[in-house]
């Protein structure tokens, strides 16, 4: 071979490295827009919208491959192939997290439009209950539609929306109902 040909050989190959390098800057550049969305549309809708399964293409090795030990040969680079189908993999979560957000939204909104109605009608919707984490917040209360003085507002047509107070006290150890038997107190052991 000439010199000349041993040259553009070699820019040959300096040309292919240096596309490769920029396809997977590239990649790596889609894959963290991609893990950065996702991460908002979780933390946006936690804890009602959970995160997805890690993938086994991601930094982190699977369970499979932490069985197999096909993980336990130290940190690695991703192939520009398997950089592509994490890439695409993340692409399908990410169309399948805003599905899931927008679901969420909308059964947010319904839930709104029924707490207005009860509001405004609340005969047409008695003993109603509406959890107030289908509003979109946090605690356990729940909207409630009763009468508004027992039986006498229910046979008078009178009802009334209500929110509970919210959850209910733990019930840890309590005190014994009842009368306690009391133990008569140990006697002083003598001393020697």
């Amino acid at each position: 071979m000439s010199q000349s040909q041993l040259l553009l050989i070699d820019r040959d190959l300096t040309v292919r490295r240096g596309d490769e390098m920029a396809a997977r800057r590239s990649l790596q550049a889609q894959v963290t827009r991609l893990e950065r969305e996702l991460a908002q549309i979780v933390a946006e809708g936690f804890p009602h919208i959970s995160p997805p399964p890690a993938h086994h293409l991601s930094g982190r090795p699977s369970a499979d491959a932490l069985i197999s030990g096909a993980a336990a040969n130290g940190p690695r680079l991703l192939s520009l192939e398997q950089l592509e189908r994490l890439r695409d993999h993340l692409a399908g979560t990410l169309q399948d997290m805003h599905h899931r957000a927008q679901a969420r939204h909308e059964h947010e909104r319904r839930a709104h439009e029924l707490l207005r109605c009860m509001k405004l009608e609340p005969g047409r919707y008695k003993f109603v209950r509406l959890p107030v984490s289908d509003l979109g917040q946090g605690g356990c209360g729940v909207w409630e539609v009763r009468p508004r003085f027992g039986l006498i507002g229910m046979l008078a047509g009178w009802w009334q929306v209500k929110l509970s107070s919210g959850c209910p006290l733990p019930r840890g150890s309590r005190a014994p109902r009842g009368p306690t038997r009391r133990t008569p107190p140990r006697a002083a052991a003598p001393r020697a």
